[in-house]
């Protein structure tokens, strides 16, 4: 593998968009976009493909007027502005797809009646997969707000009753309104963050 150029690396890092965007314009995020980007998403690698991510693209008003009352109020101006506020949640039952997801040995029982592993793979390797989707999402031309500030049981019990999925973090998704970026804060130095032993 080669490094990506320098253009990439700005989509994905280091350039003046690629930052949590909070203004919005109104441009419609397409269906097959936010299929691509969940395919995308679920090329990455997870512990034993274990592929625990679960996504809901809210879009339509009506879905956005039953979210705004589960948000902050900080965060609800921003996400009724934006075209998509994707719910990225995790399933605690995720190992029962792990004989599509990895055929070649069957990995259920070293979750079956572990209620701490399934909880801790599932929320690792779920945020794992939230990273991909923020990076994804850039790769494919859409600029992200990703979110804490929400009641977690009110939209479990919204959008994911009757299943074993669990609400980790929020990300509006569209095209950002440069202008209304934010300054970039600063950031750690390698020295402050890391060491190599």
């Amino acid at each position: 593998m080669q490094p990506i150029n320098d253009a990439a690396l700005e989509q994905l890092f280091s350039g003046d968009n690629a930052r949590s965007h909070n203004a919005w314009q109104q441009k419609d995020v397409s269906g097959s976009v936010l299929h691509k980007l969940v395919e995308l998403v679920n090329l990455g690698p997870t512990s034993v493909n274990c592929e625990p991510a679960r996504f809901v693209f809210v879009k339509s008003a009506e879905e956005k007027e039953r979210l705004l009352p589960m948000l902050s109020s900080g965060n609800r101006i921003k996400t009724q502005q934006a075209p998509v506020c994707a719910i990225i949640g995790f399933d605690l039952k995720f190992y029962e797809q792990l004989p599509r997801l990895f055929p070649h040995k069957d990995m259920r029982p070293l979750f079956t009646g572990a209620p701490d592993r399934i909880e801790e793979s599932a929320f690792r390797n779920g945020t794992l997969q939230g990273g991909y989707f923020i990076l994804a999402a850039r790769l494919l031309g859409l600029d992200v707000g990703p979110m804490s500030g929400f009641d977690h049981a009110a939209v479990d019990a919204a959008y994911f009753a009757g299943t074993d999925i669990k609400a980790n973090f929020l990300c509006n998704l569209g095209y950002g309104e440069p202008s209304a970026l934010m300054q970039r804060l600063p950031r750690l130095p390698f020295d402050d963050c890391a060491k190599i032993v």
